[in-house]
């Protein structure tokens, strides 16, 4: 779903329903930055297909910082935990070749949680 689809029907700044956003902070020192990335652009892409799922972006620091953003928007908290429970622990359980999973990309992480309450699209985005 395009974000501006996603806001389509949506007036400025009321809302439907109240959408959660889970945000993962990712401290990936430079080194592992391009192992991070391949490894998003290869994941199983589970996430797309799961009930609830509205978006997701993966947001690269610009400069002055070693932190990734991992930022996934969903209907609501029920749906982020059977994901959560479901596909994403799946994907993480797995092993790389020799069956040892690999070492993580990221040194440290922390998950921020968010409730939407306001939103705005472009004016005549539909």
């Amino acid at each position: 779903m395009a974000w501006d689809s996603a806001c389509a029907d949506v007036p400025s700044g009321k809302m439907g329903h109240m959408s959660v956003v889970k945000i993962n902070v990712l401290t990936v020192p430079a080194e592992q930055r391009e192992t991070l990335e391949k490894r998003f652009a290869s994941r199983a892409h589970t996430v797309e297909s799961s009930d609830g799922f509205e978006w997701f972006e993966l947001l690269r620091p610009v400069e002055g910082t070693d932190t990734y953003l991992v930022y996934t928007r969903w209907r609501d908290e029920a749906s982020f935990q059977a994901w959560m429970e479901g596909p994403m622990k799946a994907a993480h359980q797995g092993g790389g070749e020799g069956g040892e999973r690999p070492k993580p990309a990221a040194s440290d992480s922390t998950l921020w949680s968010f409730e939407v309450v306001q939103q705005a699209a472009p004016k005549g985005a539909s």
